[in-house]
């Protein structure tokens, strides 16, 4: 039987030791405190295979020495970034969610046409899709916008996708899908909108539509500096928050939409008793009171 203490790993074994429970609160408890995400019991299990795997990668002696690590280090640090890939999930597509972009293309732009016509905006639109992971949803909007707005050179378009990870960043940069991420894109849009891929993608963005689209790294927690948006899709991220994070991250959307501007959400982030000062439709369409 060995005799080492249950939180250490000696470098010459091959299986980490288990991770002890209070150690295992204590890594949630500091997720929480960085990115907001909350780790439920039911996923200890998890969390647990998933920081043998950072251990075993760093070579630290112990759990407990690997935490100290992350304490002390800021969420852009390499190893933040290497842990929340192992914790956080990156299952995304394009084209999630049809009956958004239904929404997308057959009324909102349209109502932002109108509004140029009208002389009640110019013709400048800006969209953040926020925890936009490798980028498949950000993409799904240039394209949608791309097919309905009306002479598209002569609109100003920016749409900003963020993401707390590093790594998913760069990867949305590169525009590059698998034949998985691309199942649901229409076949015309196929056609209009990508190219064959390289190294590996099944297909990549064109360069005169990913000229749309920025890529930042950003904590949901903290402010975005930027101007205001007129649309904001945040979805399928929120139910990792808890009730005191949700609030935090609503309250940092409010302050970069523009009054009448537009919050799409997943259908079951559970925030309806959270936009109450919003107009909602549909459980997932909210709209901030006010015109621009």
């Amino acid at each position: 039987m060995l005799s080492t203490p249950a939180n250490t790993l000696p470098s010459h074994l091959p299986t980490v030791i288990d991770v002890t429970p209070k150690q295992l609160e204590n890594y949630a408890k500091l997720i929480y405190e960085k990115i907001g995400v909350t780790i439920s019991p039911q996923k200890t299990t998890l969390l647990s295979n998933r920081l043998r795997r950072r251990l075993r990668a760093t070579g630290l002696a112990s759990y407990d020495d690997y935490y100290k690590l992350l304490r002390g280090a800021a969420t852009s640090d390499p190893e933040w970034e290497a842990f929340l890939q192992e914790v956080t999930t990156h299952e995304t597509y394009l084209f999630r969610d049809e009956n958004h972009w239904n929404w997308l293309r057959d009324t909102f732009v349209p109502e932002m046409v109108a509004e140029q016509k009208a002389g009640k905006r110019k013709a400048t639109l800006r969209v953040w899709s926020a925890a936009c992971s490798t980028g498949d949803e950000a993409t799904t909007i240039a394209c949608c916008l791309a097919d309905r707005l009306p002479v598209m050179p002569a609109w100003q378009v920016e749409i900003l996708g963020t993401d707390v990870g590093a790594g998913a960043v760069a990867q949305a940069r590169l525009g590059a899908f698998s034949e998985r991420a691309m199942r649901l894109v229409p076949k015309n849009y196929r056609q209009r909108y990508f190219e064959a891929g390289t190294g590996g993608a099944c297909a990549s963005l064109k360069a005169a539509y990913r000229k749309l689209l920025r890529f930042e790294t950003h904590n949901l927690l903290e402010p975005l500096r930027e101007m205001p948006f007129d649309l904001v899709v945040l979805k399928n991220v929120l139910i990792y928050f808890d009730a005191e994070s949700k609030k935090r991250v609503l309250s940092q959307i409010k302050r970069v939409l523009w009054p009448g501007g537009y919050l799409i959400t997943g259908a079951a982030e559970g925030v309806s008793e959270l936009v109450s000062e919003f107009e909602s439709t549909s459980g997932w369409l909210h709209r901030w009171p006010g015109t621009k």
